[in-house]
């Protein structure tokens, strides 16, 4: 049986821009850029995301110091299993890779994977 399992990303992207704005909109471009191009790459089943969230974690220091952006997204896969507990397990392992190929920085999973079928 086909399952989705998602769980929200959190990362951070250093990056030197003008404005907060600016800023973030550099990091979200920069995050969908990743996850756009590792959707094509991906050859074990279909990936898709939504919901890129963009705040300043940390401003400059002083006036050439770069931006912290942290973003926050939901990742979702598409796993084969015959449970919803081994979809899980299976979804949660595969999204873990996906974010560590992409090559984020300071990544974190503030909630745990959730399934449905599909």
């Amino acid at each position: 049986m086909t399952h989705i399992v998602s769980r929200e990303v959190r990362t951070l992207v250093t990056l030197h821009e003008g404005t907060d704005t600016t800023a973030r909109d550099e990091a979200t471009d920069e995050i969908a850029g990743a996850l756009e191009s590792l959707a094509e790459l991906e050859t074990t089943g279909g990936i898709d995301w939504n919901g890129l969230d963009a705040e300043v974690y940390e401003h400059p220091a002083a006036p050439f110091d770069p931006y912290t952006i942290a973003i926050s997204f939901r990742l979702f896969v598409s796993v084969d299993a015959e449970s919803e507990r081994a979809a899980e397990e299976v979804g949660a392992r595969r999204i873990e890779t996906i974010v560590e190929n992409a090559g984020f920085e300071s990544v974190s999973y503030p909630s745990p994977a959730t399934v449905s079928e599909e």
